[in-house]
């Protein structure tokens, strides 16, 4: 009965110990897809921007409202098809659809100085480590806040939408500093649903759903990252 006793602890502290290690691997991918999303989309908008025939053509017309949306519909399409989908192929439409977020933010080089995006890039990068890793070590259930960022966004989003035909200044630094808010909050949040729903699942072993769900927390984080930057600028960008 003792040796039971002894057998039982230290059989479920490898347990612990294997999905620690597991964890740890899954958050390195998540990183590691994300990072290779924005190089992506980093690449895609500055040769872009960088180019005054290719601006003109795309945002001079009214190609600018497909390039604008493309990225919010491929993001809903993703999320609808992304059961039936293969983690390959999965996994080339994040980097298809970094290049189109890409692309929709090319513009930012014709409005703003090289210097103000690079400095605006660097800040949200620390933020958002120092962000994330509070989600990842936090021991509070950051859910209810997630619920309240969550109604916040949707609220953003539609002052966003409606400020691209009323094109108000004022509403235009309130959505930017509200922004910054939300998404912080946010890829706190989102750090810690994905820490969870690995510990959550990773006993089951299905290793098509863990590389799926890698994926997803990458698109995520990206879109977290990718939208406190946007924030940012808008709020705090000198421009060109």
């Amino acid at each position: 009965m003792a040796e039971y006793q002894t057998t039982r602890p230290r059989s479920a502290a490898a347990g612990a110990a294997i999905i620690d290690e597991g964890l740890r691997a899954h958050m390195i991918k998540v990183y590691g897809l994300m990072s290779l999303g924005m190089l992506i989309t980093a690449g895609t908008a500055w040769a872009v921007g960088s180019n005054d025939t290719m601006l003109n053509a795309i945002f001079a017309t009214p190609l600018r409202w497909v390039v604008m949306f493309l990225p919010l519909v491929m993001v809903f399409a993703f999320s609808a098809m992304i059961d039936r989908m293969s983690v390959a192929s999965a996994q080339l439409f994040f980097y298809v659809y970094s290049a189109a977020m890409g692309l929709s933010l090319a513009f930012i080089f014709a409005l703003y100085t090289g210097t103000s995006i690079a400095a605006t890039f660097l800040t949200t990068a620390i933020a958002f480590a120092s962000l994330s890793l509070y989600g990842y070590t936090t021991k509070r259930d950051l859910t209810a806040m997630g619920s309240f960022l969550v109604m916040g966004l949707i609220g953003l989003i539609a002052a966003s939408l409606i400020n691209i035909f009323l094109a108000s200044s004022a509403l235009a630094f309130a959505v930017s500093v509200i922004g910054v808010l939300i998404f912080a909050g946010l890829t706190a949040y989102d750090t810690q649903s994905i820490k969870n729903e690995y510990v959550e699942h990773a006993r089951h072993g299905d290793s098509e759903w863990l590389g799926k769900s890698a994926i997803m927390g990458a698109l995520r984080l990206y879109l977290d990252f990718i939208n406190l930057f946007m924030s940012m600028l808008h709020f705090a960008g000198d421009r060109g």
